[in-house]
Parts: C-alpha cells; structure tokens; sequence
C-alpha cells in the first residue's frame, strides 16, 4: 500500500514537473512587414505587454520601409537610415535579411503585413501577395508554424479614389482597385481582399483594420493616424492590444501597461481590442 502510494506520489509531482514545462515553453513570435508595423514600436510595446503575463513570448521583427511581402523576399537592403532603405534585387544565391532571420529560429507564429494599395488591387493581390505568402510559409521549418495576416486600415484620403500599377503581365494594360466611394468602402475593400488571401493561404486574420475602424466611427475624438496612414503612438498601441489578446486569448483590459498613452484612452482602447 505504502509502495503504491509512493508511486502514486512520484506520478503526480512529474506529471506537474511536465505540465508546467510546456506550459513555459518559449513561443517565438515573428513580424514580418513594413512601417505599419514597426511605428512607435508596436512589437516592443506588445512584448511589454506579454512580459506581465506571459513571459514565454519573445517578439521578433524584420520590419523595413516601405517593404511590401515580395520585396522581403526578393531585395537585399544596401543601405539604410532610420527611414529609408536602399535595395538591389537579390542575385544567384543571395538570401535576403528575412529569409536569414526565417531561418534562424523555429517559429511559432509568423505574423505577415504588406502594403495596402496591392490588397486592393486584385491582380496584385493574387499574382504578387499570394506568391509571397505560400514562399514564405515554404521557407518555415515548424510545421506547427501559426501563420497571421496582419489586415490594415483605410486612412485619410480625398475620395472617389481609384489607385493603378504597372501590369505584371507583359503588354497588359495597367491593372487596378475599384473606384473607392468614400472611407467605409474602402474599408470594406480591404477586409474582404485580406479575407480572400487569408482563406486561400490558411491564415488566421488578424482584427486590427475592423476595430480601427470601429474606433475611428465609434470614437473620433481618438486619433489613431499620425499622417494618412501611419498609426500614431496611440495607434500603435491599439495595434499592440489586438495582437496581445489574438496571441494569448487574455483580455487586454487586465494589463496595466499603458506605453505612453493617457489611462482613459488606453482603458477603451484595451477594451475595443477583445
């Protein structure tokens, strides 16, 4: 009787030892996008938000100006500044930063963020983001990898708007976005063209462009936008409070972190981000 209880007790305290070590496993996360992502540092501010809750999160980024998820791929950076790179497309066996940085770790998350004018048009959206996307997940060794699209906002523009690239398809005309009507359209524009590559790649969406619109319409006396696009610190913020509840599942009110944003503003803002 006594053995057995003895063993009983050896199976309960290792079964706990396990738990718990799973439980604290490191969870590497990476960002990959441009300065949507990387102003008034977004990532750093999520990471100290998951340092007073969950430890096990390490926040990574290979975040440049201007980088769209082809050019991650594609162009080695020659020079930089704070705001500006200088790039070369990439020859023979070179590999770019973030395919050097993808291969460094074995990543649990990937959150993935491109420029918006190509979510909205749709020859730019299948021929160049879906690519980028399937090459990317390619390249990530974890087949356990959780893959996130980072979906964006509409910003300040003057409407009816209606944005042309170049053709990638040889002697084509240019191709291009609907005529955008006003800033709801274009917010329902870019939801659905996320949605679309989202549900063809089989990545979890992210909620940031839907609740910054809900706080833009809800709330107007917050401002979000440093310029017409750019998030500003509370923005940033914002973004960081969606990611840190998509992430760990936890409500973001319960933080006490609040970056360098006024308590009654961070308090709704952690609220919206459930």
């Amino acid at each position: 009787m006594k053995n057995a209880l003895l063993l009983l007790i050896i199976f309960c305290v290792s079964f706990c030892k396990s738990q718990n070590l799973k439980h604290d496993k490191e969870v590497n996360v990476l960002f990959i996008g441009n300065s949507l992502t990387y102003f008034h540092d977004m990532p750093k501010m999520l990471q100290a938000m998951l340092n007073e809750t969950d430890q096990n999160f390490k926040i990574y980024q290979s975040t440049f100006p201007g980088m769209s998820l082809s050019d991650h791929l594609d162009n080695i950076i020659v020079a930089r500044t704070e705001n500006m790179i200088n790039t070369r497309k990439k020859t023979g066996s070179e590999i770019t930063e973030t395919e050097k940085m993808i291969a460094e770790r074995n990543w649990d998350v990937i959150i993935m963020q491109t420029g918006q004018l190509s979510i909205l048009i749709p020859e730019d959206r299948d021929l160049d983001i879906d690519y980028s996307i399937k090459a990317i997940k390619k390249l990530v060794s974890n087949p356990d990898c959780k893959f996130i699209l980072f979906t964006t906002w509409a910003g300040k523009e003057n409407y009816p708007q209606k944005y042309c690239y170049p053709s990638k398809i040889i002697l084509a005309p240019a191709s291009c976005s609907p005529l955008i009507k006003d800033f709801v359209h274009h917010q329902k524009l870019l939801s659905e063209g996320h949605s679309l590559l989202a549900s063809k790649n089989d990545l979890i969406q992210s909620k940031n462009g839907e609740k910054f619109y809900e706080v833009i319409t809800k709330y107007p006396d917050i401002e979000l936008l440093e310029d017409e696009i750019h998030p500003n610190k509370t923005g940033s913020f914002f973004n960081a409070c969606i990611f840190y509840s998509l992430l760990t599942n936890k409500d973001a009110s319960q933080l006490k972190y609040l970056g360098e944003i006024k308590p009654e503003t961070a308090s709704r803002l952690k609220e919206m981000a459930k």
